[in-house]
Order: C-alpha cells, then sequence, then structure tokens
C-alpha cells in the first residue's frame, strides 16, 4: 500500500532532477489507463484530502467517463475542507467544466463558491468565479451586492478596480453616467494607492481613452511611469497617447527615451516612423520602420517597398542592411533577392560581395522574374565589367535597353552611351558605338 501510493504520489510531483521521481514517473508511464488510476485511488484512500491526488482521481474518473464519480471526489474534499477555498474552488470549477449548461450544477457551484467567499476575505479570483455563475443563473441582485463590495475595495490584492471595470462592463450601458462616475473615482483611488502596478495602470488609463479622455487617460500612465520608470511597455504606451492626444513633442520625447534604453522596443519605433511620416520627416521615419521589420518582421512586400526608397534616397547600407533581413525571413522571393544585390554594389562597404548575389539572384529569378529589369541587368553588367567580363556585360546592357518603356527615355540614352564606350575603348564596332551615341542623342533631346 505505502508502495504504492509513494509510485502515485511521484507522478504528482512537479519536475525535480531526482532520479528516484525520474524512474518512478517512468514506471507510471508505462501503467496507463485503468491500472494507473487504481493507484491513485488507493493513495487518496489513504489521504482524501490530498488536493493534488483529488484533481488527479477526478480527472481520470471524468475521462473514462464517470462523471458521478469524478464528482463525488470534488464533493467530498468540499464537504470535508468547507473553510478550504482551494477545495471549494476545485469543486466549482469541475462542476462547470462536467456541466456547464446544467441548473443543479450551477446551484452546487454557487454554494461552493460562497463558502470559498466566506474564508477568502475577498478574494479576486473567487469573487470573479461567483460573478459569473450568478449572472449566469440570472441572480441580478446578488450581482449587484458583489459588485458594491468590489467597489468599495473589498478585495485582496488590490485588485478591486480591475474587477469592478470587468463587473460594470457586463451589468450596465456603456453610456451610464452614474456608473461612469463610479468608475472614474475607482481608478483614482486605486492609483493612488497602487501605481505601481502595470495591470492597474494600464486598465485604467484605457478607461479613460475609451471614454473620451486622452489627458486623463496619459496621467494615469504619467503617475505609473513616475513611480516605475523601467515599466518600458507602458512608458511606450504613454508616448503614443501623447501623440494621440496631439502633444507631438512630448510624445517624441518619451518615445526617444525609451528606445535609448531598448532600442529593440518596436511600438516606439513604428510610433515614430508613423508621426515623421505624417510630418514629411521621410528620413527620419525610414530608418524607425526598417527597425520595426527587423524586430518584428513582415511581409515581403513590405521590406521590397522601404528597401526601393532607402535606394531611391541613396541610402544603400540602410537597405542592405533591411534586405539581408528580407531574404533571411523570405529566401524565395526573388524580388528582394535582386534589390539585396543592387543595394550591395552600391554600398561602398560590401562592394565586392556583390558579384555572387547578382547571380544568385538571377538564377532565383528565372526568366521573366524580376532579374529582367533594366535596373538589375545594368547595375549586374557594371559588376561584371568590373571582373573583366566584358561579353556577358555586353549582353544585359542589350537586354536592358531592350527591357526600358518608351518613356525611360534618359535611362535608355544613358546604358546605350554605356555600351558604346565599352565597343570604343576596346577599338571594336565604332561605327556601330558611334550610332548609338547618335540615338542617345536623339532620345535625350
Amino acid at each position: 500500500m505505502l508502495k504504492q501510493t509513494w509510485w502515485a504520489f511521484a507522478l504528482v510531483m512537479p519536475l525535480a532532477a531526482d532520479p528516484k521521481l525520474d524512474f518512478a514517473r517512468g514506471v507510471l508511464e508505462e501503467a496507463r489507463g485503468n491500472e494507473g488510476l487504481e493507484w491513485f485511488e488507493k493513495a487518496l484512500a489513504a489521504d482524501p484530502e490530498a488536493m493534488s491526488l483529488v484533481s488527479r482521481v477526478g480527472q481520470g474518473r471524468f475521462q473514462a467517463g464517470d462523471l458521478e464519480g469524478a464528482s463525488k471526489v470534488y464533493r467530498e474534499l468540499a464537504m470535508a475542507r468547507p473553510d478550504a477555498v482551494a477545495a471549494q474552488v476545485a469543486y466549482s470549477d469541475f462542476l462547470r467544466m462536467a456541466a456547464p449548461n446544467d441548473d443543479f450544477a450551477a446551484k452546487l457551484a454557487t454554494e461552493a463558491l460562497e463558502r470559498a467567499l466566506e474564508s477568502s476575505s475577498g478574494d479576486a479570483g473567487v469573487i470573479q468565479r461567483l460573478f459569473r455563475v450568478y449572472e449566469q443563473r440570472g441572480m441580478r441582485d446578488e450581482s449587484l451586492a458583489l459588485f458594491d463590495q468590489v467597489r468599495k475595495g473589498e478585495v485582496s490584492g488590490g485588485q478591486s478596480a480591475l474587477l469592478a471595470a470587468d463587473m460594470a462592463r457586463t451589468l450596465f450601458p456603456d453610456d451610464d453616467a452614474a456608473v461612469q462616475t463610479k468608475l472614474d473615482e475607482i481608478f483614482h483611488q486605486a492609483m493612488a494607492r497602487g501605481p505601481t502596478d502595470p495591470r492597474l495602470a494600464r486598465a485604467a488609463s484605457e478607461h479613460f481613452r475609451k471614454t473620451g479622455r486622452l489627458d486623463e487617460a496619459v496621467v494615469m500612465l504619467e503617475k505609473h511611469v513616475e513611480v516605475a520608470p523601467s515599466s518600458l511597455e507602458l512608458r511606450v504606451r504613454l508616448g503614443v497617447l501623447l501623440l494621440a492626444a496631439e502633444r507631438m513633442d512630448e510624445g517624441e520625447g518619451v518615445l526617444k527615451e525609451v528606445l535609448e534604453i531598448d532600442p529593440r522596443q518596436a511600438l516606439a519605433h513604428q510610433a515614430l516612423a508613423k508621426l515623421y511620416r505624417k510630418q514629411e520627416r521621410l528620413d527620419e521615419a525610414r530608418p524607425h520602420a526598417a527597425e520595426v521589420l527587423k524586430i518584428r518582421g513582415g511581409d515581403a512586400d513590405e521590406f521590397a517597398t522601404l528597401a526601393e526608397e532607402f535606394l531611391e534616397a541613396g541610402m544603400a547600407r540602410e537597405a542592405r542592411l533591411l534586405l539581408e533581413k528580407g531574404l533571411y525571413d523570405f529566401p524565395e522571393v526573388a524580388e528582394i533577392a535582386v534589390q539585396l544585390a543592387i543595394a550591395t554594389r552600391r554600398d561602398p562597404q560590401t562592394r565586392n560581395e556583390a558579384s555572387r548575389l547578382f547571380r544568385e539572384a538571377e538564377a532565383l529569378s528565372g526568366v521573366d522574374g524580376p532579374a529582367t529589369q533594366p535596373e538589375f541587368m545594368r547595375e549586374f553588367a557594371e559588376c561584371l565589367l568590373e571582373e573583366g567580363k566584358v561579353t556577358p556585360a555586353e549582353d544585359r546592357l542589350r537586354a536592358a535597353i531592350k527591357a526600358y518603356p518608351p518613356e525611360a527615355k534618359g535611362e535608355m540614352a544613358a546604358a546605350m552611351r554605356r555600351l558604346a564606350e565599352i565597343w570604343l575603348a576596346e577599338g571594336r564596332n565604332e561605327a556601330a558605338a558611334k550610332a548609338l551615341q547618335k540615338r542617345a542623342d536623339s532620345l535625350a533631346k
């Protein structure tokens, strides 16, 4: 008997670096099914008030289809320990899980939770469960009384405001002014008592934001970050709310301070990127937008679009760093590979590494992909010329000239002149080179 009880108890112990327990768990894993459950039953008979064994036997019986037997295990524990909050909560949770729509089960769960409330001195978890059961059973007077108890702060753990707000959303219409006034008072008082609680600060701020009072929402977060400056997530939230309240300089300052502490706060980068784009400060917006993609990731199109902005602005290094992340996330997207080859060549630090990337991008692109774009072929041609590979460079320049649309006359003319320069520099095709130059001049006009 003792041996079997020890084996059963070993299985429900937390994981530990104990070879004996590891061995015990292994044996019990092999002894699955009814035999394993029998061992737990015997262990429970020896110690009927052991919560871990009650839970194991109750769940085992329930999974075996013995609903009455499972309920009996929890009920006997709850009756034996009416003052034990955990026992009452376990019984009520089982009833609500096993028979969520049964009126009699809901009544038993109510009684268990009311016993738990008497013993818990206002435990938030017990109150929340009891409130849900009251609402399920249509016991509105009891729900309102419970709400009033929470509103007065008679909840342990400093969670009165959070509970009251959650209950009020169920009990009252959103536009009930009297209730909103009560909730205002609850949040103000709660923040005065415990402004360091991040959940409370966020909930208080959201309460005022959702009711159209941004300045009050800001104040709630300011109180929190003043006493908890390491709460970076809510400092970011404060910055975002300041921007929403049109306090741009303050919001920008808060977000910059956060990024000085932790440069990987993606929401701060996102907010600054949005602010700078709105203010047409594009050179400042792009780096923050890039950091968002590097930290959070994004769609392939987002990488490609932002990289194109960097390239057009002459910021090849920034484009390259972004595209390296993009290609890592999307190794089969030829457009990103094409842009990365171009950016790598334009960045003086990595120019010598571009040749391999051009070849890989061309192979990935295929015969009709983005590597057939004239810009790519011109860049690839220059890369080949630097390697002394004249013939393949000429081929790509010819292809680029053909690929330019009719309206791109300047770009087409530049490609023609470059091809003519190659021929003249090598002393061949002199007549064709001069003809090409004349054609380029006519296009430019």
